[in-house]
This record gives structure tokens, C-alpha cells and sequence, in this order.
């Protein structure tokens, strides 16, 4: 199991960064590896809302099903993996003392044997903490903007 952690300061009030990612369809406009979100059924936020997302990494591209898990605006977005990568991740937003938000992505995902199983686990997981750090510069620019 690949456990993976990104963090980065963005000079923006917890609300403000919120903003930003609550419309779970955007997230492909900061998300470099995220190409198209598809929800499947009316649900667009909230626990219980289930979408496909089309990843791609280098030559590597599969569909990603996820389901978000936790919901707590402004503080907290959970995700459970289905799909060919399983595993758990959630976005944190704490607000720090001079009124930024420090934002942690953190995921634990599991890779199947076709994948390089315990292998694949560690050589993705250094390649999605690479692309994760990009997307939080990203999100970064996009909320200070």
C-alpha cells in the first residue's frame, strides 16, 4: 500500500480554498493527472456522491471511481477509491494562525498485481507525491490569484 502525503500554505482563508474545490468538476482545472470527471447519478457534493474520474499519468491512463466519504466544508474532503487503484484519501484544510490554510492531501491506495503490486505501490507512490505537489502548486495559484 502506497501511503502518500502533500502539503503547501495557500494565503487564503479556509472558506476561500473551500470555494475552490467543492465543485468536485473543477478539480480537473488544477488536478495536472485529472483529465474528466463523469458523476454518476444527480449527486454533485455531498457524502455519497460517486464519480468516475479519467487519470493519466505519462502513458498510463485508467478511470478512477470514487466516492466522497466526508463532507465537512472548510475543513475536510474523504474519498474512497474503487477502481483499478483502491484505497482511501482526504483533503484537510486547517487555518493557520496568520489566516492562511494549510491544505494536506494525504491517500492510501493500493495497486493490483498487473501494476507491480508492493512495487508498483512504492515507484507510484513517489511518482503520485511528484504530481500531487504540482496539482497543490496549482490549487495554490489558482486560490491566491
Amino acid at each position: 500500500m502506497a501511503k502518500i502525503r502533500v502539503s503547501t500554505l495557500i494565503n487564503a482563508s479556509p472558506t476561500k480554498v473551500w470555494q475552490s474545490i467543492d465543485d468536485v468538476a473543477t478539480h480537473v482545472d488544477w488536478m495536472h493527472d485529472a483529465t474528466a470527471i463523469r458523476f454518476r447519478g444527480k449527486r454533485r457534493s455531498g457524502v455519497g456522491t460517486i464519480f468516475e474520474c479519467d487519470t493519466r499519468i505519462g502513458p498510463l491512463t485508467l478511470t478512477d471511481i470514487m466516492e466522497i466519504t466526508e463532507w465537512e466544508p472548510r475543513k475536510r474532503m474523504g474519498v474512497v477509491h474503487r477502481g483499478v487503484v483502491t484505497g482511501d484519501g482526504v483533503f484537510t484544510l486547517r487555518k493557520t494562525r496568520l489566516g492562511g490554510t494549510r491544505f494536506t492531501w494525504s491517500e492510501r491506495l493500493s495497486f493490483p498485481w498487473w501494476m507491480g503490486g508492493s512495487i508498483g505501490a512504492t515507484v507510484g507512490g513517489e511518482v503520485l507525491r511528484y504530481v500531487w505537489r504540482r496539482n497543490l502548486g496549482n490549487l495554490k495559484r489558482r486560490v491566491e490569484a
